[in-house]
C-alpha cells in the first residue's frame, strides 16, 4: 500500500462512535481535564482514564500492558511534563527525557494494539524563536528555537515526526495539534513552575489578600502573546478527531494577541487588585512575539468561542473555589 501523507486519508466515524473506548492520557491536567469534559458533554460514554499512580506513562512495559488489556479504539495524548521559563531552565533533562518517554511509549503501543486514531498534542514553542508572524505550520524546523524552552520543544517536535513516520510507514491515522498558550480550570498555579497567566493571577490575588501596595512582574511587559481558553482547545480536539486526517500538524490558536503588560492589567482588573505594577527588566522576556497562523483550522470549519475577559473571569472563579478555599 502506498503511504498516505495528506487529506486523502479519509477521517473515521469518530463522532458517531459515542460508546467507543477512548483513552485520554493526562486526564487530570489542564488540557486533559478539559478534553474529558468536552467528550462527556458530547455524549461519549466509554472514557478510559488513569492517574499517574495507576499508570506510569514513562514505563514502556506498563504502557504496553495497559494497551494490551484495555485495547482503546481512540487515543488523545495530552499527558506531558510542562512548565514555564523557570521550570524549563531548571529541569532541562526532565523536560526532554520524560516527554520523549511518554510520547514514544503511548504512540508505539497505540499503533501495535490497533488503535484506530491518535491525536498528539504539542505546543507553539515547537517553532523557531524568530519565525514569521503569524506562524504557519510550515515554519517548523526552519530556524533555531527559543533557548528557554528548547528541551521541551525538541521533545514535542519528535512527537509530531513520530506521528508522521507511523503514518508514512504504516498508513496509521496519527494526527498532531499544536495549541497556543492555554489557560483555564485545572491550570498550574505553582508560585515558581507555572506559566505567565496563572502566575499573574496568583500573584495579584495574594497581593490583594495581603493588602500589598505593588506587584512585581518579570520582564519588560513588551512581548506579545496569544492565549486560548482550554475549553476552546478541547472543542478543537474533538473537531480534529472527527474531521481531520492529514499528514501535517495543525495550529490551534485564537488569532488574538496581547502584550504581557496588557495581560497583566486585564488579570489585575479581573482579580480586583488596586495596587501598582512594577516591571523587573532584569528578568527574561522569552520570545518577543508568538502568534499562531490559525487559517488552516479555520478553513476546516473551526473557530474559538470564548473571549479573553470571560475566560479570565471563569478561570479566577475556579482558582478561588479550587485553590484558595482548599488552603483555608
Amino acid at each position: 500500500m502506498a503511504a498516505t501523507t495528506g487529506s486523502e486519508m479519509k477521517s473515521g466515524s469518530f463522532m458517531s462512535e459515542k460508546s467507543a473506548k477512548i483513552f485520554v492520557a493526562g486526564h487530570r491536567g489542564l488540557v486533559g481535564s478539559a478534553i474529558v469534559r468536552k467528550l462527556q458533554d458530547q455524549g461519549f460514554t466509554n472514557l478510559v482514564l488513569r492517574t499517574h499512580s495507576e499508570l506510569d506513562l514513562t514505563s514502556q512495559s506498563d504502557v504496553e500492558s495497559f494497551f494490551a488489556t484495555e485495547k482503546p479504539v481512540y487515543v488523545i495524548l495530552a499527558a506531558a511534563k510542562v512548565g514555564g521559563i523557570h521550570a524549563n531552565n531548571t529541569y532541562p533533562a526532565d523536560f526532554i527525557s520524560v516527554n520523549l518517554q511518554i510520547q514514544t511509549n503511548v504512540i508505539h503501543s497505540a499503533y501495535t494494539h490497533g488503535v484506530k486514531k491518535l491525536l498528539f498534542l504539542g505546543s507553539s514553542c515547537i517553532y523557531p524563536k524568530f519565525a514569521p508572524q503569524p506562524i504557519p505550520e510550515s515554519a517548523l524546523l526552519t530556524g533555531p528555537l527559543e533557548p528557554t524552552n528548547e528541551w521541551y520543544a525538541i521533545a514535542k517536535i519528535a512527537g509530531i515526526k513520530m506521528c508522521q513516520a507511523y503514518r508514512l510507514q504504516h498508513q496509521w491515522d496519527a494526527i498532531s495539534g499544536m495549541p497556543t498558550n492555554l489557560y483555564g480550570p485545572n491550570d498550574n498555579f505553582h508560585p515558581e513552575n507555572s506559566h505567565v497567566l496563572p502566575a499573574l493571577m496568583r500573584r495579584f490575588h495574594e497581593a490583594k489578600a495581603n493588602n500589598a501596595d505593588e506587584v512585581v512582574v518579570w520582564g519588560s511587559g513588551s512581548p506579545l502573546r496569544e492565549f486560548l481558553h482550554v475549553d476552546d482547545l478541547a472543542d478543537a480536539c474533538v473537531f480534529l478527531m472527527g474531521r481531520y486526517s492529514g499528514f501535517e500538524h495543525v495550529n490551534v490558536g485564537s488569532g488574538i494577541e496581547v502584550t504581557i503588560k496588557e495581560l497583566a492589567e486585564l488579570v489585575k482588573e479581573v482579580v480586583g487588585f488596586e495596587g501598582k505594577l512594577v516591571w523587573d527588566c532584569t528578568k527574561p522576556d522569552g520570545t518577543p512575539r508568538k502568534l499562531m497562523d490559525n487559517s488552516k483550522l479555520a478553513s476546516l470549519g473551526w473557530t474559538p468561542k470564548i473571549s479573553m475577559k470571560d475566560g479570565l473571569s471563569q478561570t479566577y472563579e475556579w482558582y478561588l473555589e479550587n485553590v484558595v478555599q482548599k488552603k483555608q
